[in-house]
């Protein structure tokens, strides 16, 4: 893997660091109260504490849930719980690039440490486009006249081509955040020099991620078995005709599509669910 640059390699007392975490938590429908801060704490203790440690203004930004669903909601409560982790204020404006983000970002002194809105309050923040496409995006324009540096510590958002995650690497001086660090170099191990026999267990709700990763690894020989469950699991039982009841058939019609490619020659080694007791 080439090498990339890290927040060792950075200058940050005194300057704005523009830093992209990845926020995005379970949230009650109900209430709208976020309910586990694992993801806030990991970015909290790590990169943002680091930052405000070294005299860095540090602005955060981060995204949760999307526009028309239960979690779409403000980052008030995200500050106030990184707040409660770092033991220190945090500030929030309920403004992403506008005349409030804007003056909060200006005001800021070393150390301090500031939230901004939704990232994805902005309607073109999903729209994918390349580094220099976003780049001349008014919410990136704006953003980066006020800012020395941008980090991106957003590992699990880091294959979107969004306007937050892209767009400030084409126009400030860019590095990667603690936890991007850790996990690009454990990906390297994985994919480069991975121990015999390699075992790769996948699952989780994207199962489309899930099925790239499995044909990835099967057919360049990075993985020599695939285990799967959950959703993933599922796919893989209804694409061999396992019948799972017409419900979870319709669930899963979209990306069943995908699943095939991975039998015939790969079959031997496509595990489709841990059986108790095996």
């Amino acid at each position: 893997m080439p090498r990339f640059l890290t927040l060792d390699d950075l200058d940050v007392e005194g300057k704005v660091v523009l830093v992209r975490v990845d926020f995005n938590s379970p949230v009650d429908p109900e209430t709208k109260e976020v309910l586990d801060d694992t993801r806030i704490r990991a970015h909290g203790e790590s990169t943002i504490k680091e930052l405000s440690e070294r005299g860095a203004k540090v602005v955060v930004l981060a995204h949760q849930g999307r526009p028309g669903e239960p979690d779409f909601i403000p980052l008030k409560q995200h500050a106030e719980i990184l707040s409660r982790i770092l033991e220190r204020p945090v500030k929030y404006v309920p403004d992403l690039y506008g005349e409030e983000a804007r003056r909060a970002i200006t005001e800021l002194k070393e150390g301090e440490i500031l939230v901004l809105e939704n990232t994805r309050t902005y309607p073109k923040e999903r729209k994918k486009g390349t580094p220099e496409e976003h780049a001349r995006s008014e919410f990136v324009r704006t953003l980066a006249t006020l800012a020395d540096v941008f980090v991106n510590d957003a590992f699990a958002a880091a294959h979107r081509a969004h306007a937050s995650i892209v767009g400030f690497t084409a126009v400030l001086p860019s590095a990667a955040g603690r936890i991007m660090e850790r996990e690009l170099k454990a990906l390297s191990r994985v994919l480069e020099s991975p121990e015999k026999p390699c075992i790769f267990i996948l699952g989780g709700a994207k199962a489309d991620d899930s099925l790239k990763i499995s044909r990835y690894v099967l057919k360049n020989g990075i993985a020599d078995y695939v285990l799967t469950g959950g959703i993933t699991g599922h796919l893989f039982l209804a694409a061999t005709g396992v019948d799972l009841g017409k419900p979870n058939m319709e669930l899963l019609e979209r990306p069943v599509k995908y699943v095939p490619d991975l039998y015939g020659e790969e079959a031997r080694r496509a595990i489709t669910e841990l059986k108790e007791g095996e």
